[in-house]
């Protein structure tokens, strides 16, 4: 996939350059400071999955995701909070070009990557991060060497400056110091990763259950 380069100072702490946007009720972004994940089933599940995964960091900074990805390999990938007012999450991954940060947008009830490109509404959409995630990885892989072509790419990279796109590779996840996978997860992952349908594999209630908190292999 390609897209508008944004470096990780970029979506730091810089808020003079937050946009509006109107149009339909539907099509805006919610500010972390009035959202309460709990009173939403869909966010409040977004969010226990991405504390689950390992590899969501939270409330850090730009400068801190870019120390954190400095001397990771290309496609390493977190997910952070937005420090932008109107975004929740952004995407924080090392390309060719360094730490890069992309936001990714909420609109009702999917999350996509935000761009400002011609491109934009060819872009998929997910009812969760980790499953927004999860397709960048799998396109990338499908496409040998985690270059991710989604529909629309190749007029997106046409219309716009070379200087101003990056192709972005998502590969693996940098997890957290203190959020290390524990086996039982680590077995889930492999689980969702090989098995077709998990939740008719003939296991006890409470191990559907455990799989199903979590259905995805990244």
């Amino acid at each position: 996939m390609v897209a508008r380069e944004r470096n990780l100072q970029s979506d730091g702490d810089n808020r003079q350059n937050t946009e509006s946007r109107q149009g339909h009720p539907c099509t805006r972004h919610v500010s972390l400071n009035l959202w309460d994940p709990t009173a939403d089933l869909l966010h409040s599940t977004t969010f226990q999955q991405l504390h689950t995964s390992g590899w969501y960091w939270g409330d850090i900074s730009a400068a801190e995701a870019k120390i954190a990805l400095q001397d990771a390999l290309e496609g390493t990938f977190l997910v952070r909070d937005s420090s932008h007012p109107l975004y929740m999450l952004t995407l924080s991954v090392k390309t060719c070009r360094g730490p890069t940060s992309v936001r990714i947008e909420y609109n009702c009830g999917h999350f996509r990557l935000d761009s400002s490109s011609p491109a934009r509404s060819s872009l998929p959409s997910f009812t969760s991060v980790p499953s927004l995630v999860q397709h960048y990885v799998g396109s990338g892989r499908r496409h040998g060497g985690g270059d991710l072509e989604e529909e629309g790419a190749k007029s997106w990279e046409s219309v716009m400056p070379k200087d101003n796109t990056v192709l972005l590779k998502l590969q693996c996840p940098l997890r957290r110091p203190q959020a290390f996978p524990s086996l039982q997860h680590l077995t889930r992952l492999v689980i969702n990763r090989h098995a077709s349908s998990p939740a008719h594999l003939p296991l006890p209630g409470p191990l559907l259950l455990f799989l199903h908190e979590y259905p995805f292999y990244i």
